[in-house]
């Protein structure tokens, strides 16, 4: 589908949207009369308690949460508004959340309480592995936008160099464009020595109760019926990169080279921002199309499918990690 990043450890990146959901307090906000209210209604959403952060980026996945009936509005406080952007206070199965919609190319950093981000959207499959309306629930995501472009005839480096040469038509050969050498990323963690990374995990624990969830997903929506019910595919890898993807020599480029099922433009922000304060996050991407060289109705018919399969895994994950913690909260009341 597309393929974004936001990072906020280098400025020389495309910005994508992410907003970090990270456990600060109203305190951060700006000391200005007209931030008052905010803060205060701040104050009140985070005297809940810890929140689950529910990260989307488009409005078919807005969408399919608010049609859902899932997600159910705070009665004392059902959003509050923040530079800009609303945030949506309420709950899934008894569950605290806080949703919102991104957007993007804005970076924001959140205030509220969370004990966790759930991202779920849509995504290009890369290859045969994923078929439209599966959801991938990736174990590792990666930046594959990150560019050193060198110079005509420069010696090779790396084993997974893109050479444009080799798609010159009809028959490859040298081309003065050169290639594309992939940089890893630079992560920061609190306590921790910056490193450089390509491979960007989620949770361990997080993804491990993924792998145990039973969905039965959709497989029609108002438009379009898939032949065979779609499937949770577990431990694949996926790519992010600040470029919408429709072009299938590059898609199976990246799936040759990285291994990479999904394509998409979000979840390798959403990994990175949240992985160096440590708090734990998991993705969900539903398969809308073919990232280049797919019949055109692939894209606009199942996009909504998508959508709903990716949240319908989403609310099931958080539904498990609700009960989980009441679980352990109850035992620990008796001990």
């Amino acid at each position: 589908m597309a393929m974004e990043l936001s990072s906020l450890t280098r400025c020389h990146l495309p910005l994508l949207l992410l907003f970090l959901l990270a456990g600060s307090s109203s305190m951060a906000l700006p000391v200005h009369p007209a931030m008052d209210r905010v803060r205060w209604q701040v104050d009140k959403v985070n005297r809940r308690g810890h929140s689950i952060g529910l990260v989307m980026s488009y409005i078919d996945e807005a969408t399919a949460l608010e049609s859902s009936g899932y997600f159910r509005p705070w009665h004392v406080l059902p959003f509050v508004d923040l530079y800009g952007r609303r945030y949506h206070i309420g709950s899934i199965r008894g569950v605290n959340v806080i949703y919102a919609l991104t957007g993007q190319r804005r970076t924001l950093i959140d205030v509220f309480t969370v004990s966790g981000i759930v991202h779920y959207g849509t995504a290009g499959s890369s290859n045969d592995s994923m078929s439209f309306g599966d959801v991938s629930v990736p174990k590792f995501v990666a930046y594959t936008s990150a560019w050193t472009w060198k110079k005509f005839k420069s010696p090779k480096e790396s084993d997974t160099e893109l050479s444009f040469g080799d798609f010159t038509v009809p028959n490859g050969g040298e081309n003065l464009l050169g290639a594309l050498k992939f940089r890893n990323e630079e992560l920061y963690s609190v306590g921790k020595p910056m490193k450089e990374v390509f491979w960007l995990p989620v949770d361990s624990a997080w993804f491990k109760i993924a792998g145990g969830l039973k969905v039965t997903l959709e497989r029609c929506n108002d438009t379009f019926c898939l032949p065979t019910t779609p499937k949770v595919v577990c431990g694949l890898k996926g790519s992010s990169a600040d470029m919408f993807l429709d072009n299938a020599e590059y898609r199976k480029f990246l799936f040759r080279e990285f291994g990479v099922s999904t394509v998409d433009e979000e979840s390798a922000a959403v990994v990175m921002t949240t992985t160096s304060p440590g708090i734990p996050v998991i993705v969900f991407r539903g398969v809308s199309d073919l990232a280049g060289g797919e019949p055109t109705w692939s894209s606009t018919s199942l996009m909504n499918l998508a959508s709903i399969n990716a949240l319908k895994v989403a609310v099931e994950f958080i539904a498990t990690v609700g009960k989980q913690k009441s679980t352990m909260s109850a035992g620990s009341a008796n001990n």
